[in-house]
């Protein structure tokens, strides 16, 4: 990554340290009602553990009261991670971060499977790039999946442009608490096999 790009996003990281939502409520409906998740099968979901990120611990109890399979992130050795499915919260397990990760005795969900991705983020732009902690965990991970990512993103921080390099992957849907934003381009609805909605 080119030496002003990450001077850049390091900055930007500490400008956003004290930019927190008090309430995640309306971005949390507007994602529990698009069309995406009501029409998922499988869908990935990060754990909020941090004050400035969504609580998502009731998105994944709503998302498996609707039956969806409902996957988690593993980090892995090289910046990686894998998707396995969780049927409760009380099974996860402390990560490598410190954030709870479900183990490696859950269900491996191949990333062909998962429908969507609700995508963390400390800000977003108004292409759908967005800027996380710098791992690059979700970057590797969005690269070639090819169902609908979608971020959760206060209105406060969503900023023009954010900078950028090759590997970073726009995500498809950017929600705050008053818009809906969709990439151009970006898939508009889940894969035909997976249209049954729950």
């Amino acid at each position: 990554m080119p030496a002003g790009v990450i001077e850049a996003k390091a900055a930007l990281r500490r400008q956003l340290a004290g930019v927190l939502c008090s309430d995640w409520s309306p971005m949390v409906e507007a994602f529990l009602a698009l069309p995406e998740v009501k029409q998922a099968r499988t869908v990935m979901i990060f754990y909020g553990a941090k004050e400035d990120e969504p609580d998502t611990r009731f998105l994944t109890e709503e998302l498996l009261r609707r039956e969806k399979t409902v996957a988690l992130p593993r980090c892995m050795p090289g910046r990686e991670m894998q998707a396995r499915a969780i049927t409760a919260q009380s099974i996860l397990i402390t990560g490598k971060f410190g954030i709870p990760e479900p183990g490696e005795d859950l269900p491996l969900v191949d990333k062909s499977e998962i429908d969507l991705i609700l995508v963390p983020n400390l800000c977003c732009d108004e292409d759908g790039f967005r800027l996380g902690r710098g791992g690059g965990y979700y970057d590797r991970f969005l690269k070639d999946f090819t169902g609908v990512s979608v971020a959760l993103c206060p209105q406060e921080r969503l900023v023009g442009a954010l900078p950028t390099e090759s590997t970073d992957v726009p995500v498809d849907i950017v929600l705050t608490q008053t818009q809906i934003r969709r990439r151009a381009g970006a898939p508009r609805r889940i894969r035909e096999e997976s249209a049954a909605i729950k």
